[in-house]
């Protein structure tokens, strides 16, 4: 016992201090306090009785190390204090005043004192405890309302998971400063009303003209607008120059219209349903549009605003954003990436519920994807569709998914708009200081139905009840100010009749328009490209490049650093790779690939590529990133290129994802036109996990939204015997999504044509998104080679004849696609067939029709035309052909059969397979659709 004799010496507010940092971070306290305490908290977790320790009228005992330790009582309250402020700290999100239609779930146990080993009559008695909270020596009554006003009111935080004591610690502070309630000037607090009334009478403005039109108002959330307004003012004058916003349907008008001051007769002319100028263009509904506007600050700063156009899956903009927001940062912003702000804004329901929220949440910190820091907005309605909260996720809050990043959480009341405000500023003062994301859950409701003609009773009468009775935000917010003197009775009414006057101008100017024009989205980064027809897409290109430049580019990519060690077997690679150029010239895919990236870098483009292993290769064949042997220091030999780096070159192994990753990379590209932009597939057919991206975007952006998009796909694709999922890229279904000039789509079967292809892309004056089914075996076969001059003076071949048959000759003519013409061409050597021709459709689309029906005029001898392809007849490019080349209907199809899944389990099932097709090929008494 003497050895803890200090207790009774000792001032309580140091004990409260130590305390306090073993709650925090137990190892940040010294290991002695650390083992006091631990003991005090098991002393207090377990009933005494139970644990055998006894106790008396002078302080509780507690055991440490097995010991029994009297303290004084004195110092026993101070430590409950402490505990109970942690309780506060850690569960006051539970007890909060958020929810303005209904009553909130109870949990259990309360912050009552009792459950802190306090009682009634400690009420009165001043605790040092109060220090932590910056109140100084306090009663418990003073420090119990102290706390329920910065935990339990209207903003609930959760942050105490947080691993970094100063992030904590910084937190507290900002709380504890006005009891984390706002202290607004009457200046402010009008613009607030002032805003709230723009996002209110807009809602009911369109409510009334356009009785019955879905529109997704924003009503029960309109202190979404004056959160943005406070964002985008306040964050301009801490540096940031633009803003990148994403956000589904739900309140997007009103976002347009009073944050982004987008016009509403424009609006007004989409809900008329007005044509569109360009015959060439689709359009889109009013609530997915994208827009991009320049906005002057109340304080003169000029900023730059895009918000990103969104399908109807809802959260699939959350990756097309971070992209866009990384590449502005890469190119325009590379000193200070703080000066890019991105803004999601989220449907709790959709928050919850959609799987590629946590991808984007995890790309966060990642070193190719982070953003430095994203402000998350939940516009939470409590309701998806017509389905409760309780249906809809098990978690007790659909921000929980935010905390995997140890990202603190608000939660606040949509009805209090100063407590809205407040915690948007809480939130953009935290992500300019640590550049880490942030979410806010304004918790309000949802007016009407899903959309204006639903009937939300059906399925939720009681809720609507009481959502008919409230007053909307505006309406609370000026009773509020009228209270307090600020405003008078008819402030309010004044501002809005004339906020509906511009309103009607703005309508009436709207029906003088006979067509409605779409604003091109981000038009400075895009300025220079045009949109073009397939007839501009089937154009020859000039894509030859100085064969002495390209001799220097493989200098660079062909030498490692002579000062530093690497593993033996890169060291033979590389200088493998300096033979076949330099002595061979037999150049493989992988040097037709690195040689493509580095004339582009030398002509001053950025080259970006991610997916799952993309540095090294799947198949180990890129090997763009060599890490030495004992530190794994990373060399990229496409950064090492001397006077001749002109361009960067960013490659990044991804996190294993598809749908979000290539979601990333789409906006990426989508801002930066002047970047050849890859994603990588780990085998072809996994890009079927981002499906969404494909279908919503890749293939329909230029139609839906006058955008253009030079993201390149590269699926590794082809027959080899590994199975159902790593065989077929499904080129059938990019196939079926091609329409007259929204992509290209190549199957190439040489490295030089890679190299053209990939310099193509860059060397238009337009884009457009590229998908290539690359090989896995071809990338070491010994009849894959191409020489340098065919890369330096060659361009690019949409169909490769057959240079080897003679036209008399030839009586039967296949024509094939990718890898399975090399299986084709072993066969026709090993059976000495110089009576049959093997041509290539290296481009599928715009797929080059003059070119192949010229080669069939050529081979006029041949009474037998095939179309050759190792997929299953329901797959590959066969149905493709049907509806692009009317002569493709009498060709004879060489495939195997109708299946269900791409390719067979057994290796030697598909080996079969294969040899039936090939055999069908050469005769067509073998008939392959009757074998199985």
């Amino acid at each position: 016992m003497d050895k803890y004799s200090f207790l009774n010496a000792a001032h309580t507010s140091f004990f409260a201090e130590q305390y306090e940092k073993y709650l925090t971070n137990p190892d940040n306290v010294e290991p002695s306090w650390r083992a006091f305490f631990q003991g005090f908290d098991f002393g207090l977790e377990g009933s005494l009785e139970d644990l055998g320790i006894e106790s008396d009228k002078g302080g509780m005992v507690v055991l440490s190390n097995g010991r029994k330790v009297e303290m004084p009582e004195t110092l026993q309250k101070e430590f409950q204090v402490i505990r109970l402020i942690d309780g506060y700290r850690s569960r006051g999100h539970l007890f909060t005043q958020t929810n303005p239609v209904r009553d909130r779930r109870k949990y259990a146990p309360t912050l009552g004192i009792d459950n802190f080993g306090l009682i009634q009559e400690d009420l009165d008695t001043v605790f040092d405890a109060g220090k932590i909270l910056g109140i100084g020596p306090a009663s418990l009554k003073e420090i119990v309302r102290h706390l329920e006003s910065i935990y339990c009111d209207s903003i609930g935080v959760e942050y105490m998971y947080i691993r970094t004591p100063e992030r904590i610690q910084w937190i507290q502070d900002w709380l504890n400063v006005n009891d984390n309630h706002p202290n607004f000037t009457a200046e402010e607090k009008r613009n607030i009303l002032r805003k709230l009334n723009e996002a209110v009478s807009f809602e009911s403005f369109l409510h009334t003209k356009y009785v019955g039109q879905k529109r997704f108002s924003l009503e029960g959330g309109e202190s979404l607008i004056p959160a943005l307004d406070v964002i985008i003012e306040k964050a301009a004058d801490k540096g940031v120059k633009q803003f990148v916003v994403g956000m589904a349907h739900r309140g997007r008008l009103n976002v347009l219209t009073n944050i982004f001051g987008k016009s509403p007769k424009d609006i007004f002319s989409e809900f008329d349903g007005k044509d569109y100028e360009e015959t060439i263009f689709d359009g889109d509904v009013k609530y997915h549009l994208g827009w991009t506007s320049k906005r002057e600050t109340d304080s003169g700063k000029m900023v730059n605003m895009n918000i990103a156009p969104n399908p109807s899956h809802l959260e699939t903009v959350n990756s097309i954003v971070e992209g866009i927001t990384r590449a502005k940062q890469d190119h325009d912003h590379g000193n200070d990436i703080s000066e890019v702000l991105p803004i999601l804004i989220h449907g709790d329901a959709a928050f919850a519920g959609q799987g590629v929220v946590y991808e984007v949440i995890q790309m966060a910190r990642l070193d190719g994807y982070a953003t430095g820091g994203t402000i998350h907005i939940v516009v939470n309605n409590q309701i998806g569709f017509t389905t409760n909260y309780l249906d809809a996720r098990s978690s007790t809050y659909c921000t929980d998914v935010g905390k995997v990043t140890l990202s603190p959480v608000l939660h606040v009341n949509a009805d209090d708009a100063e407590a809205v405000v407040h915690a948007t500023t809480f939130a953009l003062e935290y992500r300019m200081r640590y550049k880490r994301d942030i979410f806010l859950d304004l918790l309000g409701y949802r007016k009407y139905g899903h959309n204006e003609g639903d009937e939300p009773k059906f399925t939720q009468p009681l809720l609507y009840k009481s959502i008919s009775k409230h007053k909307n935000p505006r309406d609370i917010y000026a009773e509020k100010l009228i209270a307090e003197g600020i405003i008078d009775e008819n402030y309010v009414k004044e501002l809005e009749e004339k906020y509906k006057k511009d309103l009607e101008e703005d309508l009436l100017d709207s029906r003088k328009i006979e067509k409605t024009r779409i604003t091109p989205f981000m038009h400075d980064e895009w300025e220079g490209f045009g949109q073009v027809t397939e007839e501009v897409m089937l154009k020859p290109m000039d894509t030859s490049y100085d064969l002495k430049k390209l001799d220097e580019v493989a200098k660079s990519i062909t030498k490692l650093p002579e000062d530093k060690k690497f593993l033996r077997k890169l060291v033979r690679l590389v200088e493998g790779r300096h033979k076949m150029y330099f002595e061979d010239n037999k150049l493989d895919w992988a040097m037709g690939e690195l040689l493509a990236y580095g004339s582009l870098i030398e002509e001053g483009y950025d080259v970006r590529m991610t997916g799952q292993d993309v540095e090294r290769g799947t198949f180990s064949h890129r090997h763009a990133v060599i890490k030495t042997e004992m530190h794994e220091e990373e060399v990229v030999l496409l950064n090492e290129m001397g006077d001749n780096q002109n361009g960067k070159f960013h490659i990044y192994n991804s996190l294993l994802s598809e749908y979000a990753v290539m979601g990333f990379d789409y906006g990426y590209a989508m801002a930066s036109p002047k970047t050849l932009t890859i994603w990588e597939a780990q085998f072809g057919d996994f890009s079927n996990g981002a499906q969404i991206i494909i279908d919503q975007y890749l293939s329909s952006a230029e139609d839906k939204w006058k955008m253009q998009n030079g993201l390149v796909l590269l699926l590794p694709h082809g027959y080899e015997g590994q199975g159902a999922e790593h065989s077929s890229a499904r080129m059938e279904r990019y196939l079926q999504l091609c329409a007259k000039d929204n992509m290209y789509v190549a199957d190439v079967t040489t490295p030089a044509n890679l190299f053209h292809l990939f310099r193509r892309q860059m060397k238009a004056k337009f884009r457009k998104p590229l998908v290539v089914f690359t090989p896995k075996s071809l990338l070491r076969h010994p009849k894959v080679h191409s020489t340098k001059e065919e890369m330096a003076n060659g361009s690019f071949q949409m169909v490769i004849d057959d240079a080897e048959a003679k036209a008399t000759k030839v009586k039967t003519l296949v024509f094939c696609t990718g890898k399975f013409y090399y299986d084709l061409l072993d066969e026709k050597e090993k059976l000495g067939r110089d009576d049959v021709a093997l041509v290539r459709v290296e481009q599928l689309f715009p797929l080059p029709a003059k070119e192949m029906r010229s080669i069939i005029k050529k081979y006029k001898n041949a009474d037998d035309i095939v179309w050759a392809q190792e997929e299953p007849r329901n797959m590959g490019a066969w149905g493709h052909m049907l509806m692009h080349l009317d002569e493709a209907k009498q060709f004879r199809v060489a495939s195997r059969r109708f299946y269900g899944a791409p390719a067979a389990g057994s290796a030697v099932r598909s080996k079969r397979r294969h040899a039936q097709v090939l055999d069908y090929v050469f005769d067509k008494s073998k008939d392959n659709m009757l074998i199985r």
